[in-house]
């Protein structure tokens, strides 16, 4: 092949390479999600609206780190967890998983809106939007929790948690399980980890929940809080449609696969946005950058090893696909040259 006809086929290879590696980038989405059943804090503060939240706690939340949080409501996570839980979320800072964007939910109150329950068995639902493999463990806070202290590490019976389910099927949006909730009575505290076994990443929520109310789910809470504070207010978990409505002020990012196809950035010193803006806070800890693609490429099951063989895959049939061509066009050049 002439010299010239050389370096436009190189060209050609040259220049299909970068899709074959934005296909390579383009690894499966994160997994996001929160506690829909009983509701998360963060839900539930979504449920009452961002900008004008309706209950104390709430409000205090807001004021403490502003509304990105609320908009971010399925972030609650750390990259590179890989199980490590209570080495890299210290006592007090479990239900933002020591994020600062996050840290209004950590707020030590007696006054958090509850979900009511009975002791027995539970049907959780895990609101997702993003499902992927791994395993949801639910702890409660032991008896003589105190509502009112910031939640630590040693309130949780972790010997014993009230469900534990791996790999569940999402369906309709969430992953539903069942469980047990043991003898309480008050307010008490459930504490949510969804450990990715696909990735290291993992997921955290805080419910409230008040014993002794009608139970089984959402609805008026009941009991009394522990120190002879007030019943918490009800709980209940944003609609579809408040969901919908403000998915485009979200800063959390449905590409790249964890830490896999993403740096995480952990430095506890940067800061949150603005109180009480709506501006999204600075990479803070746990916040992902994706390295990659922007195409929403959740998968519902697999492995990550399945994806990046589909993915190689196509970074070969891409490459091939280049040499071929290069190849016909020498043919047809031929062709042509020994027709004239």
């Amino acid at each position: 092949m002439p010299a010239p006809r050389r370096v436009a086929a190189a060209t050609v290879v040259a220049g299909l390479a970068p899709l074959a590696l934005t296909a390579l980038a383009a690894a499966p989405a994160s997994a996001h999600g929160s506690m829909g059943d009983p509701v998360s804090r963060v839900s539930q503060c979504y449920a009452e609206g961002p900008e004008s939240p309706t209950s104390a706690a709430c409000r205090a939340a807001v004021a403490a780190g502003g509304t990105q949080a609320l908009y971010d409501w399925n972030g609650i996570r750390i990259g590179d967890a890989a199980g490590r839980h209570q080495e890299l979320i210290p006592d007090g800072r479990l239900c933002s998983a020591n994020s600062e964007e996050f840290k209004g939910l950590d707020l030590a109150r007696a006054d958090w809106p509850a979900t009511a329950v009975n002791s027995g068995s539970y049907t959780f639902k895990y609101r997702v939007t993003a499902p992927h493999k791994g395993t949801f463990k639910v702890y409660i806070t032991k008896p003589g929790f105190d509502p009112a202290g910031a939640l630590k590490w040693s309130d949780l019976d972790l010997s014993a948690p009230v469900a534990t389910v791996t790999d569940p099927v999402a369906s309709g949006g969430h992953y539903t399980f069942s469980g047990a909730l043991p003898e309480r009575s008050g307010k008490h505290v459930l504490y949510a980890v969804w450990q990715r076994s696909d990735s290291p990443e993992a997921f955290y929520s805080c419910s409230d929940v008040s014993f002794g109310g009608t139970g089984g789910g959402s609805g008026e809470a009941g009991g009394d809080t522990a120190g002879g504070a007030a019943p918490a207010p009800s709980a209940s978990a944003p609609s579809e449609e408040q969901l919908a409505a403000a998915a485009d002020r979200s800063t959390v990012e449905h590409h790249g696969h964890g830490d896999q196809d993403a740096t995480t950035t952990t430095d506890p010193t940067e800061p949150a946005g603005p109180a009480g803006s709506t501006a999204p806070a600075a990479d803070g800890p746990n916040r992902v950058k994706a390295a990659g693609g922007t195409a929403d490429l959740a998968e519902t099951g697999g492995d990550g090893s399945t994806t990046y063989l589909a993915v190689g895959g196509a970074a070969t049939l891409a490459l091939g696909a280049a040499v071929l061509f290069a190849s016909v066009r020498r043919r047809a050049l031929d062709g042509g040259r020994h027709g004239r």
